[in-house]
């Protein structure tokens, strides 16, 4: 299988049907998904992850309900998830970030990532709205070491893909990357 997480309002609904062209429920306001949704898309099970943090309108004590389910979901089904595309929102993503250090607390989507590396599954970091990030190379050179990586975007370009789930742009990037995770997987799985 396939997961899709991220925050509430990055984009991976729209993006799975970019990348499927099946739709999937969206929505405007944080949280439409709540429960994991499955898609069948080349014979492989697609599973579009409810958001974790912010929902607009749904108390702390649900988002944090969520966010348990969604690990424990994970945590179960570690050893069927080929690959794990952590969908994040590249314009707004290095300021929560910031925001959360700032608080000292881990900021939950690097949070998402370590917990994806400790479970050894293969994770893309798919950084949508590349339409609205005004230096691509300096948004991403941040990420990489906001997620705690050393180096730079050449070093991690199989881990590290920009997008634009509303407009398509770079889905077939990630089309060939997440390709290339699943025969991984399934070579380790021989």
């Amino acid at each position: 299988m396939i997961i899709f997480v991220g925050r509430s309002n990055v984009g991976k609904s729209t993006l799975i049907f970019r990348l499927t062209g099946k739709y999937v429920k969206r929505g405007k306001r944080p949280g439409v998904t709540r429960k994991p949704i499955e898609i069948g898309w080349r014979g492989k099970t697609i599973i579009d992850m409810p958001g974790f943090g912010f929902m607009s309108g749904v108390p702390k004590y649900v988002q944090e309900k969520i966010k348990t389910e969604i690990v424990q979901f994970i945590e179960n089904n570690a050893d069927k998830i080929e690959t794990a595309v952590l969908v994040i929102d590249g314009k707004s993503a290095l300021e929560i970030i910031e925001r959360w250090e700032k608080r000292g607390e881990i900021p939950i989507d690097v949070e998402f990532f370590q917990f994806l590396q400790e479970l050894e599954i293969p994770t893309i970091v798919a950084v949508n709205k590349m339409d609205k990030i005004k230096n691509l190379n300096l948004t991403i050179n941040r990420l990489i070491e906001k997620f705690g990586l050393l180096g730079t975007w050449e070093d991690y370009k199989d881990i590290f893909v920009p997008i634009s789930a509303k407009f398509g742009t770079n889905i077939q990037e990630l089309r060939k990357l997440i390709e290339k995770n699943i025969k991984k997987s399934q070579e380790q799985h021989e």
